[in-house]
């Protein structure tokens, strides 16, 4: 069968060896829900491809069924068992397979049938999975004896979790029929196939009084490559960093005062009629023009190029309520029909609206060489055409019934229209594609989120081609951009430490307790709003904040001032300085009561301390623990935002020879504190007195360490 698949696919030789791999590790060891198979893919990174060709595989080597077991949804269960009918259509055509939801699995096979090579979709639900054992216990009991592969889709979901109340019934009761299911089948492997495997490999199996959690053992663990095309979180927030590139201009930020409008409606705060120019709107406002002329963009560009115009996708996630998705779903219906009629009327406001869009959205494709730019003209007039054509259409999606009409034959979103704007939930939700998005409006608070749940809302992960991402624009509230920010530092730490140490290796959790020390933190406590990642060479900064008057910081400041002289007395100030730990710390104290913090950029300086500490505490060269490097740079005037309004967050800007080169080069073992001298001018947006900027380096080889300031 393999052979026949890879082909009929035309799969890479990279996922061939990876299918290849997995499937040649089940066989050599013996796995089970508590030592399982691990394929350890990325968000929309193509783990179902995958896991097909492992099953092939299988198949090949005298397995006689797989069961899959996938998340609780009818849309999912549909997709998967129509993707395994395609996959699979000559073998089922040719009598040697049979492809069954076990919900709809009939009672009466015949012995004929059960000898095909059976693959049996699972709903992960109770009455899914009871069918199932009843299926095997009493119905068909000659097939507990065949040999079977069990494959854990999305296998954070209800296998192995952390969850509370009347879920964390549910979860228990399915996680035991898994072990029920493997306990009744004579021979049988488990392959859990993942993008978060992070409840599966990080449950504490040791006390408190230890810093390392060590993973739970699998037999084995097998990275699925990513394919050429694939975009995630490196894109959206590490690329997102750099003003050359395309993700410079991707995220917008909501206010929050926006947010709580698209809650309900309040008439004393926002009305229908003023939706083309009240500003308690003006960022999904300007979503929705961004998309309509981003759309308008791609189809000039493609037609252009002698091809035919594609359909587009935005997706509008802010909550999960349905009374909202029906007043969200009102302003934005509202707002296309106010939109179409002044196109109609030739208004100036609809060619203001297009203009200050294709203004945006032209900051990025410029970015790509050699593009197609459509001239303003005809973006407006073919944005005027969409609305007045009726090319726009607003779907309302927060149930499995609506999933299902939705889905096409691939199980993929289906596009009716040229621009699809779909309002809810429910599509955001792990295992549905959905093609083409190039406008994502996430107002979603994930503070007390788990890590698994908020990166399978990452809807604009997947492949993605370069034209489509230079009119993508992602929408969200600051807040809960810097927890997603924070997450995917915590997923590519914990991802690292995969790939480099394999099952034997450790990641650290640790906290202040009330006395002040550092102690463990189990992982299953976390708070995503207050954790910090530490990788290695990774800066740490606060962003975002504005100085304390002159009068009121002078005093501290001539303080590090002192303290900074004394350290480099008959030292070169251009280069780095090995000092007391104690001294640093107190230095960061002083530098604490000069900055005044925005709260929209999470700063917590007793995380930056412990930090701090842990690092000197634990590092690798004897002389320097409980050290601290300090580099410092003077006379610096550094702006308080960048010309397109964002914060500066490089207080070392420049070129040469900077305060960051130098801590690259000396926190091989022990951190880097580099200070900052900041001018702090008036025309530069402070309040005109000199600060210190502090920036914690940390050190090349640090293990992965997550610190939490709160836990649950």
């Amino acid at each position: 069968m393999f052979k026949e698949l890879v082909e009929k696919r035309e799969d890479t030789k990279d996922l061939i060896n990876c299918m290849e791999d997995t499937a040649s590790q089940i066989l050599d060891n013996n796995t089970s829900s508590n030592n399982p198979g691990i394929l350890l893919g990325k968000i929309q990174s193509g783990k179902t491809r995958a896991f097909i060709g492992v099953m092939a595989l299988a198949f090949d080597n005298n397995y006689d069924a797989a069961i899959i077991l996938t998340k609780g949804t009818k849309a999912l269960v549909n997709q998967t068992v129509q993707r395994m009918e395609k996959d699979f259509s000559e073998f089922i055509q040719n009598d040697k397979a049979e492809v069954f939801d076990i919900m709809h699995m009939p009672d009466n096979l015949t012995a004929y049938e059960r000898r095909k090579k059976l693959i049996i979709v699972v709903k992960k639900e109770v009455n899914n999975m009871r069918r199932l054992l009843t299926k095997l216990s009493s119905i068909y009991p000659d097939l507990r004896e065949k040999k079977m592969l069990i494959i854990d889709d999305e296998a954070d979901y209800a296998s192995i979790s952390f969850r509370k109340h009347a879920e964390a019934v549910e979860v228990g009761r399915i996680s035991s029929q898994i072990d029920e299911l493997r306990n009744i089948v004579k021979e049988v492997d488990y392959l859990q196939v993942t993008a978060t495997p992070y409840s599966l490999y990080l449950q504490p199996d040791i006390s408190e009084d230890c810093s390392l959690f060590l993973p739970k053992r699998p037999a084995f663990t097998v990275l699925l490559p990513e394919h050429d095309k694939y975009v995630g979180g490196e894109f959206y927030f590490e690329d997102g960093n750099e003003e050359s590139s395309v993700a410079y201009n991707i995220y917008e930020e909501i206010s929050t005062e926006e947010r709580e409008i698209l809650k309900q409606p309040d008439a004393r705060r926002f009305k229908l009629d003023d939706v083309l120019s009240s500003d308690k709107i003006a960022c999904l406002r300007k979503a929705i023009m961004n998309f309509i002329v981003g759309a308008s963009i791609r189809h000039m560009q493609q037609i252009k190029h002698g091809g035919k115009p594609q359909k587009y996708a935005f997706v509008a996630h802010s909550e999960i309520s349905r009374a909202s998705h029906a007043w969200q779903a009102e302003i934005v219906m509202t707002l296309i029909s106010a939109l179409a009629n002044a196109a109609k009327t030739d208004e100036k406001i609809i060619s203001d609206l297009i203009s200050t869009s294709y203004e945006d959205l032209t900051l990025s494709v410029s970015k790509i060489p050699g593009i197609y730019i459509p001239p303003l003209d005809e973006i407006e007039d073919q944005a005027k055409a969409a609305l007045i054509q009726e090319h726009v259409m607003v779907t309302v999606v927060n149930s499995d019934g609506d999933v299902e009409e939705l889905l096409d034959s691939q199980g993929q979103l289906k596009l009716r229209n040229p621009m699809n704007i779909y309002i809810g939930g429910q599509i955001l939700d792990r295992g549905v594609t959905i093609d083409k998005l190039i406008g994502f409006y996430y107002g979603r608070n994930p503070k007390k989120s788990q890590q698994d749940t908020v990166l399978q809302h990452s809807r604009m992960y997947g492949a993605r081609p370069i034209e489509d991402l230079a009119v993508t624009r992602f929408y969200t509230t600051r807040d809960i951009y810097e927890v997603m920010r924070r997450i995917y530092e915590f997923d590519t730490a914990l991802r690292e430490t995969f790939e480099k140490g394999g099952n034997d290796q450790g990641v650290d959790f640790i906290r202040k307790d009330v006395t002040g020390r550092l102690v463990p933190c189990s992982p299953n406590k976390l708070l995503l709003s207050s954790i910090a990642t530490l990788r290695p060479h990774k800066p740490m900064l606060p962003v975002g904040f504005q100085t304390g008057y002159k009068t009121h910081i002078e005093k501290s400041v001539q303080q590090i001032d002192h303290r900074v002289n004394k350290w480099f007395e008959g030292n070169n100030r251009n280069e780095a300085v090995l000092v007391d730990l104690s001294d640093a710390l107190e230095a960061v104290d002083l530098i604490e009561k000069t900055l005044e913090l925005n709260q929209l950029y999470p700063w917590i300086w007793r995380t930056f301390k412990a930090s701090l500490e842990h690092l000197s505490h634990n590092s690798r060269a004897p002389h320097e623990k409980d050290k601290v490097w300090v580099v410092i740079r003077e006379d610096q005037n550094m702006a308080r935002t960048k010309a397109d309004g964002r914060f500066s967050d490089d207080p070392d800007g420049g070129s040469g020879r900077t305060a960051r080169t130098i801590a690259r080069e000396i926190s091989e073992n022990t951190p880097c504190l580099m200070l900052i001298r900041e001018n702090g001018e008036q025309s530069k947006g402070w309040h005109n007195a000199p600060f210190w900027w502090p920036v914690l380096m940390n050190p090349l080889r640090t293990d992965p360490l997550i610190f939490a300031e709160d836990t649950v």
